[in-house]
């Protein structure tokens, strides 16, 4: 929780009509106000249906604040109580208020990037997927991202997740029906479905030992997205790593996060801070502050 403390200067920002619809900006004190830096918006996991912004990939997006980024970190509504597609319209709409609002807090509006773990992987790949799609009452809100970064994620909705029962848990946490009723909503809620040749760049990570769910759905969508698309696709396997590797603050975390800084640099471009520059010494690591 520490570094949220020390980076998240705008915390609960309305973005939407809902309660549910609230985002922490998170940003570097030295980062100056016009910096248009790159920006990272991060999707919580939690089946859907539970977890928060308060929680995820806080090792991630400190990484990315030291680096000169600007993070936007984002609650939406959950199920049960809250059926599909609600979950990625809201996605949909902290994209629009970003591209309209992160000038302000010194982000570009330009170079927006999605990420997410496991549901949150699912959003993101999603949203990066179909700019346009499920914007209700906001249809012409450029959605696009310059790229994604996808964690333990699944992409094929009519597919198994390992556990056999991926169309019960869907059934009651989200989706409208059972699959087995209609499989309609399932096939297009599903990135793998929606890939095409304009894809973003896509950086997908998954661990070989994740017992909730399998690393062939990252596998199969990787397959997918160089088949068809014309960006670049990188995908890692890490070797015994479980599900939710990456939110603690341990050494697989430091190598996973500074492989996705590197893939993000690259494809989206440099932030205005750097590791080791001048003000490096007021710049505590951010990957171990998150364990304080």
């Amino acid at each position: 929780m520490l570094a949220r403390r020390r980076y998240a200067t705008r915390r609960d920002v309305a973005y939407g009509p809902d309660p549910a619809n609230v985002l922490d900006v998170w940003r570097h004190p030295a980062l100056p106000d016009d910096a248009r830096a790159p920006v990272l918006l991060q999707i919580h996991g939690g089946a859907w249906s539970s977890g928060s912004k308060a929680a995820d990939a806080h090792p991630l997006m400190a990484a990315m604040v030291g680096r000169g980024w600007v993070c936007v970190s984002v609650d939406y509504r959950l199920g049960p109580a809250e059926r599909w597609p609600a979950q990625i319209v809201d996605v949909k709409r902290a994209l629009a208020w970003t591209r309209a609002h992160i000038a302000e807090h010194g982000g570009d509006p330009d170079r927006i990037a999605i990420t997410g773990g496991s549901s949150g992987a699912h959003l993101a790949a999603l949203a990066a997927l179909t700019p346009g799609a499920w914007q209700p009452g906001f249809a012409d809100a450029d959605t696009s991202v310059a790229a994604a970064v996808c964690l333990y994620g699944i992409y094929d909705l009519t597919s198994d997740d390992g556990s056999g029962t991926l169309d019960e848990l869907l059934a009651e946490t989200m989706m409208p029906t059972a699959l087995d009723e209609d499989a309609h909503p399932y096939v297009a809620a599903s990135p793998a479905a929606r890939v095409h040749p304009g894809a973003p760049p896509f950086m997908v990570l998954h661990g070989t030992g994740d017992a909730i769910v399998v690393p062939a759905q990252s596998a199969a969508f990787v397959a997918r997205l160089r088949a068809v698309s014309r960006a670049p696709v990188v995908h890692a396997e890490l070797a015994h790593a479980q599900h939710g590797f990456d939110l603690g603050p341990t050494a697989r975390t430091l190598a996973a996060v500074r492989a996705i800084a590197a893939f993000l640099e690259t494809v989206v471009g440099r932030g205005v801070l750097r590791p080791g520059g001048r003000d490096a010494a007021a710049r505590p690591d951010p990957v171990l502050a998150t364990a304080r």
